[in-house]
C-alpha cells in the first residue's frame, strides 16, 4: 500500500493553514444555516454534494454536511470519479490515509474484499478530496470508504449496487460526488442563450434532472440526461447511488433538495457557470411529526380560524412547537363538517415554515376555495385536518401507485391536478378509480393518466385531526 497521500487540493482549492481553513468552513456552515434555516430532517440513507472549492459550492454542501453533524454516522461510502476518465467500473484508491491541513484522514478499507483496488496517483481528484475537510469537520468519527466510480453497463452497476446494498447498515450513509449543469462555451454545453432569463432556464433544466434522479430509478435519471444534454459531471455516481437505494429501501424513500446555486449567483458570470446541488434521500417516516407538534399545527389552525369568526380579522396564530415546525414542507389544510368536507387548500412545494403556512392554509382552505362560498365552513361546528406531505417522486409505470397509501399529482400539458391519499379508502376507490378522479381533478379526460406524455408522481402524507391525532 502506498504511503499517505498529501492532497493536492490544500493551497488551491482551499486554504493551506488550519486555522483559516476552519475558519472558511464554519463560515460556509452558518451561511447554510442561514439560506435553508435551522431545521435538518435526521437519519438520511444518501446524499448527493457539490465539489467545487468551499468558496463556490460550500454553502450548498454544507446543508449535506450540517446534516451530518447531526447523524453522526458510523461509516461514509463516498461514491466519487475521475474527471479526466480513465476508469471503468469502480475501485478503491489504494491509500491508507489522505492528509489535509486539518489533519490525516484514514481510508477504511471495509469495502477492500470485494472492491478492487487503483493507484491512487491515476485517479486522484477533487471530486473526493475537496470533500475531505468538510468531513474532518462534520464527520470525524465516522469510518471513510472513498470508491472511485466510472461508467458502466446496466448489469454492471446493478452487480456493484447489490455489493453497496449489502454492506448496508444502520450507522452507513452514502455520499454521491456530483456537480449538475455546467453551461458556456468552455464546457461546450449552450443549449440557451445567456440572457436575462439564464437563471431560470439553468434551474429548469436542473430540476427535471433532480427530479428524475427522485424517482431513484438510475436508468430513468441516466436517459434524462441524455436526452437533455445536461452536463451533470457525477452522473455515474449518483446512478450507483440510486441504485443501491433502491435495493436497500425498495418502498418509502423520498428524495429532498436540501439547497440549490449556480457559481453565476455568486460571481455574476453567466458566460461560465456551474450548478450546485444537494440532495438528501430519507425514509418516509423521517418527515413524520411528534405528537406534540401535530397538537400544536392543529391548535394554530383553529385558533386561527375561531379568531376570525370572532373579529373578521384574518389574523394567523402560530403554533409553538419544536424546530421541526420551521420545516418548509408540503401541507394541506381541510376543514370537514361530518363526513361533509367544506374547504381544502394547500401546496406541495413548501414555501414557508409550516408553522405559518398552516394557520394561514386554514383561513385559505374557510374563505378561499373556490368550490364552497366563502366563510362558509365557520357557520356552524368544523373539524380541521391537516396532511403534511412528504417529498414527491416521479413514477413510471401506475403499477407503482399504492392506493391507500400514495396521494398523486398529474401533469399533462398546462394541466394539473392533486388527490391527497385518504381520498380514495374514505370513497372505496379502487386504484383505476384513483386515478381516474385524478385525471378529471386536473380537467382532462378519465384516461389521462395513461396517455405517454403524462407525468405521474405520489407522496405519502402523514395525516391528524382530533379525531384521529
Amino acid at each position: 500500500m502506498a504511503a499517505v497521500h498529501t492532497s493536492p487540493f490544500s493551497g488551491t482549492w482551499y486554504p493551506a493553514g488550519a486555522a483559516e481553513l476552519d475558519r472558511l468552513l464554519d463560515e460556509r456552515f452558518e451561511l447554510s444555516r442561514q439560506r435553508t434555516g435551522p431545521y435538518l430532517l435526521s437519519e438520511a440513507l444518501g446524499f448527493v454534494v457539490p465539489h467545487a472549492g468551499p468558496e463556490y459550492s460550500g454553502v450548498v454542501a454544507s446543508s449535506v454536511y450540517r446534516s451530518l453533524c447531526l447523524q453522526k454516522p458510523e461509516r461514509i461510502i463516498l461514491l466519487a470519479f475521475p474527471h479526466r476518465g480513465g476508469l471503468r467500473g469502480v475501485a478503491i484508491p489504494d491509500v491508507p490515509a489522505v492528509s489535509t491541513p486539518l489533519g490525516a484522514v484514514p481510508i477504511d478499507g471495509f469495502l477492500s474484499r470485494r472492491f478492487p483496488r487503483v493507484e491512487e496517483r491515476l485517479v486522484c481528484d477533487h471530486s473526493f478530496e475537496i470533500q475531505l475537510p468538510f468531513l474532518q469537520k462534520a464527520a470525524p468519527g465516522a469510518h471513510l470508504c472513498p470508491v472511485y466510480v466510472g461508467p458502466m453497463a446496466h448489469a454492471e452497476r446493478r452487480a456493484w449496487a447489490e455489493a453497496l446494498a449489502e454492506e448496508w447498515r444502520p450507522g452507513t450513509v452514502f455520499l454521491a460526488s456530483s456537480d449538475f449543469t455546467h453551461y458556456g462555451r468552455s464546457f461546450g454545453y449552450t443549449p440557451f442563450p445567456n440572457d436575462n432569463r439564464i437563471s431560470e432556464h439553468l434551474r429548469d433544466l436542473d430540476s427535471g434532472c433532480m427530479e428524475a434522479a427522485g424517482s431513484l430509478d438510475a436508468s430513468w435519471f441516466l436517459e434524462t440526461l441524455a436526452e437533455t444534454g445536461a452536463t451533470v459531471c457525477g452522473s455515474d455516481p449518483i446512478a450507483l447511488l440510486l441504485a443501491a437505494l433502491r435495493l436497500i429501501r425498495p418502498d418509502g424513500l423520498y428524495q429532498t433538495t436540501l439547497d440549490y446555486q449556480t457559481s453565476g449567483e455568486l460571481t455574476g458570470d453567466f458566460d461560465h457557470t456551474v450548478s450546485y446541488a444537494a440532495l438528501g434521500y430519507y425514509g418516509r417516516e423521517a418527515f413524520e411529526l411528534g405528537p406534540d407538534d401535530r397538537a400544536e399545527l392543529l391548535a394554530g389552525a383553529e385558533r386561527t380560524l375561531h379568531r376570525f369568526r370572532d373579529t373578521g380579522r384574518r389574523h394567523a396564530v402560530r403554533p409553538r412547537g419544536s424546530l421541526a415546525l420551521a420545516g418548509r414542507r408540503g401541507v394541506f389544510v381541510s376543514l370537514h363538517r361530518g363526513p361533509e368536507l367544506l374547504g381544502c387548500l394547500g401546496h406541495c412545494a413548501g414555501h414557508a415554515p409550516l408553522a405559518e403556512a398552516v394557520p394561514d392554509l386554514a383561513l385559505a382552505a374557510a374563505l378561499e376555495d373556490p368550490r364552497f362560498a366563502p366563510g362558509e365552513a365557520l357557520a356552524g361546528p368544523f373539524e380541521v385536518e391537516i396532511s403534511v406531505l412528504t417529498p414527491l417522486r416521479r413514477i413510471r409505470s401506475t403499477a407503482d401507485f399504492q392506493v391507500g397509501r400514495h396521494g398523486g399529482i398529474l401533469q399533462l400539458g398546462p394541466m394539473s391536478g392533486l388527490l391527497l391519499p385518504q381520498v380514495a379508502p374514505r370513497r372505496g376507490w379502487t386504484a383505476e378509480d384513483f386515478l381516474e378522479a385524478l385525471s378529471r381533478k386536473s380537467g382532462l379526460p378519465a384516461r389521462a393518466y395513461q396517455d405517454p406524455a403524462a407525468r405521474l408522481s405520489v407522496f405519502e402524507a402523514q395525516v391528524f385531526s382530533r379525531a384521529n391525532p
